[in-house]
């Protein structure tokens, strides 16, 4: 237990936001589909970025094992360069086809009816002709 909190307060919590959110552009994702991702409650990754919380050697791990090409020394440092080239590729490409079931592709919708509510208990209604 020592020798986590010695870890946790070792890292530069604001660059790791900042290299996380590089994971999250690069793929583009957005912050809850990356939680869904990694098997962590949303609001976890909303106190990560928002700086509220610092992350846990479990949800780095867990980053980690769901993008091989992250680096640990570049997440956790910043040293070296990301995507690393240099991790296994085909180990990457079996995932990826895993992470497709996760992220659902974008389907144009139709605007059906809207429904303005107003403070006086009062409504109005827009509908499609």
């Amino acid at each position: 237990m020592q020798e986590y909190i010695s870890f946790v307060n070792m890292l530069d919590t604001t660059s790791f936001i900042a290299r996380l959110k590089t994971i999250l552009n690069h793929h583009e994702l957005s912050s809850a589909s990356f939680a869904d991702l990694i098997h962590v409650q949303r609001s976890s990754i909303s106190h990560l970025l928002n700086g509220r919380n610092k992350p846990s050697l479990e949800f780095i791990m867990k980053i980690n094992d769901a993008f091989k090409e992250v680096d640990l020394q570049w997440l956790l440092y910043g040293e070296g360069e990301y995507p690393n080239k240099n991790l296994d590729h085909n180990k990457k490409s079996n995932e990826r086809s895993n992470t497709n079931a996760v992220t659902k592709p974008i389907q144009k919708k139709n605007i059906e009816r809207i429904i303005i509510f107003y403070t006086d208990g009062t409504f109005k209604k827009y509908e499609e002709q």
